[in-house]
């Protein structure tokens, strides 16, 4: 032991030493990553302007939309049962090209009923483009990376955009129809921001969203252009698009630190717990060839789950009794139906139909056939073994597609 003690001091130093020098060496990285993520507080996240809509749009109510704009706007129309009716503002910053097309033609539906559509994108889907005849533009920055921002019918002073590399524009767009409400300038002036009336409402077009970001309403005097950008929209309820970030594959967990994480950036602290650790670790080496006990072999305890489920099997499958299964089978997946899906399963009919294939995603024609069925078992006395296996093979394939 004697002989391992110099050893032991050696190790730990060099150890102790590395690790200082790559401690002062590691300097922290800026992710700018254009997320535009509401719970990203990256530099290009927009949580800042999440947090700001409350006081932008007071008395109004702020809804995260976390799924495909068709199967929300859907779900909360004037023929849904949902807790309300889907009017007022939507908005949808950056990854538009994540929409699909069900999404688009539900959201145009949704601005011809009266209500507003705001995206700010550098590209948007072909299908709106095709669908408002517009194109987008692109002027490279070569002289430097700042373009100018401006309102055209609001007094706020210009602001610049720096870290830009180019600026997407409106190249093509009917300007008897649709009125510009902004531009950008890098070398000339070009439009970036316009108003399209359709039907009984209006859809608001903007091609620079990095404007929107953390970094941006956080420097100098930004905020104010968001501001003048967004006084556009009317006053009333706002619907946040949150699906196209989830589309886009920002991962909420590299945000999150440790409860530890201010004190490992304290110099100091951090390498006397680093310290601390690695003679823990040697302590623990170097000890146990010492004091380490033979361990026994313990044997596991055995899991008799699965016999105990074969011998219950094998007593109903001798008895035949084939009407006790397929009541437990059908009661089970009521259950879970007004557990999942909070649906009340009392009588089922084509409304109940209706709800549950709109709160389960799946296919009216295949939630059709599982409850016409389950309602046909219900009206029968005497079962084979035929309708329970196929009984089973209906709801198996509700919970597999």
């Amino acid at each position: 032991m004697k002989k391992t003690i110099p050893v032991l001091i050696i190790l730990t130093g060099l150890i102790v030493s590395a690790a200082i020098a790559i401690g002062i060496k590691n300097t922290k990285t800026v992710d700018w990553e254009e997320s535009f993520n509401e719970k990203s507080n990256k530099p290009y996240g927009v949580s800042v302007l999440y947090k700001e809509l409350p006081i932008l749009f007071k008395d109004q109510t702020i809804k995260t939309v976390y799924h495909q704009p068709a199967s929300y706007l859907q779900a909360h129309s004037t023929d849904s049962i949902a807790d309300h009716i889907a009017q007022g503002s939507f908005i949808i910053i950056g990854n538009s090209n994540y929409l699909e097309n069900d999404s688009i033609d539900e959201l145009l539906n949704f601005v011809n009923s009266g209500n507003t559509l705001f995206i700010s994108d550098y590209n948007y889907p072909q299908k709106i483009n095709d669908t408002l005849d517009i194109d987008i533009g692109y002027i490279a920055n070569e002289k430097d990376s700042i373009s100018y921002q401006s309102l055209t019918h609001i007094n706020v002073k210009d602001i610049v955009i720096d870290r830009n590399v180019g600026d997407n524009y409106f190249s093509r767009f009917d300007s008897i129809n649709h009125e510009v409400l902004g531009h950008s300038k890098i070398d000339y002036k070009h439009v970036n921001y316009i108003k399209i009336p359709w039907g009984k409402g209006r859809i608001l077009l903007h091609s620079e969203p990095k404007a929107f970001t953390n970094y941006n309403i956080l420097k100098d005097n930004r905020y104010t252009y968001v501001e003048g950008v967004l006084s556009y929209l009317p006053e009333n309820d706002i619907y946040f698009d949150s699906y196209t970030k989830i589309q886009a594959g920002y991962d909420e967990s590299v945000e999150k630190n440790s409860n530890l994480s201010w004190f490992l950036e304290q110099l100091s602290f951090r390498w006397a717990w680093y310290t601390a650790i690695i003679f823990g670790i040697l302590f623990m080496i170097f000890n146990a060839k010492r004091r380490q006990r033979i361990i026994k072999t313990i044997k596991p305890l055995q899991n008799t789950t699965v016999a105990f489920v074969k011998t219950i099997s094998n007593l109903y499958l001798e008895t035949q009794d084939h009407k006790n299964l397929i009541d437990k089978k059908i009661t089970y997946f009521l259950e879970k139906i007004r557990t999942n899906f909070n649906l009340d399963t009392t009588v089922l009919n084509e409304d109940f139909i209706k709800k549950l294939s709109s709160k389960a995603g799946k296919k009216h024609e295949d939630v059709k056939k599982l409850v016409d069925y389950i309602n046909w078992l219900k009206s029968k006395n005497e079962f084979f073994e035929d309708n329970l296996i196929k009984l089973n093979r209906h709801i198996e394939a509700f919970y597999s597609k």
